[in-house]
């Protein structure tokens, strides 16, 4: 009898290998799942220890958590670099500084969209998006 494979494990594995291909600790990254028109839905948010604030990296749609997690993999891996780099600056009200913030995005709108997943928009404001030049 073939011993099934475990899909908490096979999730927990390619959930690291996404952690270690981008750098980060596992503190740093949620990997967040909802449910969405009958499929798997993964939001990968990243958390910069800098300022203590939640962006969204990517969402992705899955048939299941794994199909899902091969899928941010893959992105990660390959499709990511093939998305422009941007610079947004910004604050939130009650903060005194200017922050600054880095995001892959398809355009400009997408890059304010990973800036402001799970705020209120009314509560930050925008002084600058920068295209960062190709290098």
């Amino acid at each position: 009898m073939e011993l099934q494979t475990d899909i908490h494990i096979e999730a927990a594995k390619i959930q690291n290998e996404i952690k270690d291909f981008l750098g980060l600790k596992s503190s740093e990254l949620i990997f967040d799942y909802s449910m969405l028109d009958g499929k798997t839905k993964l939001d990968l948010i990243t958390i910069n220890p800098r300022h203590n604030q939640s962006f969204l990296f990517k969402s992705i749609l899955g048939f299941d958590k794994t199909d899902a997690l091969n899928k941010m993999l893959d992105y990660v891996r390959v499709h990511k670099e093939k998305e422009g780099s941007y610079t947004i600056q910004w604050t939130t009200r009650g903060m005194n500084e200017l922050q600054t913030s880095y995001f892959r995005a398809k355009n400009i709108y997408d890059a304010l969209d990973k800036l402001y997943y799970g705020r209120d928009m009314n509560n930050i404001t925008v002084f600058s998006v920068v295209l960062n030049p190709i290098a």
